[in-house]
């Protein structure tokens, strides 16, 4: 009968993380492994700027609204007072059609056209006499012809001067009044988004939590979308831990389980938040019935207050029941 052959290297290799992972399996048979962890919420620059300051130091404690990173605003706060001066300039336009001619213009109109009547009716006396005179042959034809279109030049002249009249009496139009309107609320819009773009300068605090990193330094110019203060949020951790597949079934949110912390001699009671619906690793081969057993989920335990002051990234162990 042929004798078992000792396993080569290549299977040692093979063999050994199936064996490290049962024996872990053995030792942790209702335990939950993962760590402490607290929301990272990372807070991006809105422009290629340069920091001028930094207020609060890494890992401090911050309250929403809290100043972390000023940017350099000086060429921002110059489109702030440009785009001041077009809502200025839109808002006076509006203004002064609703408003209409003044009262001087209106003046000066009709003076003009007293005037183009007087030009007109010294035009029309001068041909109908030279008109007669050129019945006699007295004076030519030509001269005759020229007087002729004085007077037709002095009456285009007198309805011109009218039909400035007429309009400045009856004012703007409504549909250059509603493209003023347009206009100023385009103005509007535009020192809106300015300041808006002003105040991301300044990058505050969006949450409660601690300053976990700045990745920038005072004078550099940081890129545009890139993180300038990373806060981890929440007042207290949570663990976060991989539910091996036996267990799954028996956990839901909401659930409280015992969670241990490494160096905490006293467990802490937490409650589920949330489990995934999918195991964060799926074997490549069948999922028979000692392969299932190695699946593992994730899920977020809130812990009490107690635990506020616990760093993340603790070893931390949940109980399963």
């Amino acid at each position: 009968m042929a004798l078992p052959l000792a396993p080569t290297g290549l299977a040692l290799a093979l063999l050994l993380p199936a064996l490290v992972l049962d024996q872990c399996i053995w030792q942790n048979g209702n335990q939950a492994l993962g760590i402490l962890a607290r929301e990272r919420v990372a807070l991006t620059a809105t422009a290629n700027e340069t920091v001028v300051d930094l207020p609060v130091a890494e890992g401090s404690k911050v309250s929403r609204g809290d100043v972390l990173v000023r940017l350099d605003d000086r060429i921002q706060l110059a489109q702030v007072e440009r785009s001041k001066a077009e809502l200025a300039r839109a808002q006076a336009n509006l203004e002064k059609l609703r408003t209409g001619a003044r009262p001087e213009e209106i003046t000066i109109a009709r003076s003009r056209v007293a005037g183009a009547q007087a030009t007109l009716t010294e035009a029309q006396d001068d041909y109908e006499r030279n008109r007669i005179l050129a019945e006699r042959d007295t004076i030519s034809e030509a001269r005759l012809l020229r007087d002729l279109a004085r007077r037709d030049q002095a009456q285009a002249e007198l309805d011109g001067a009218r039909e400035q009249l007429q309009e400045l009496i009856n004012g703007a139009r409504p549909e250059d009044i509603r493209i003023a309107e347009a206009e100023l609320a385009a103005a509007k819009a535009t020192v809106n988004a300015e300041e808006r773009r002003l105040e991301d300068l300044v990058v505050t605090a969006s949450r409660d939590g601690m300053l976990d990193s700045l990745p920038w330094n005072l004078g550099e110019r940081v890129t545009i979308g890139s993180p300038v203060a990373i806060i981890l949020a929440g007042a207290v951790p949570y663990a976060r831990v991989y539910v091996p597949e036996p267990f799954r079934a028996s956990i839901k949110e909401g659930d409280r389980l015992e969670v241990r912390v490494d160096g905490i001699d006293a467990p802490f009671e937490g409650t589920v938040r949330w489990i995934s619906l999918e195991p964060a690793f799926t074997p490549y081969y069948a999922l028979n019935q000692e392969d299932r057993s190695r699946l593992m989920y994730l899920a977020e335990i809130d812990l009490p207050e107690s635990a506020a002051d616990l760093p993340v990234g603790m070893p931390a162990q949940a109980i399963m029941p």
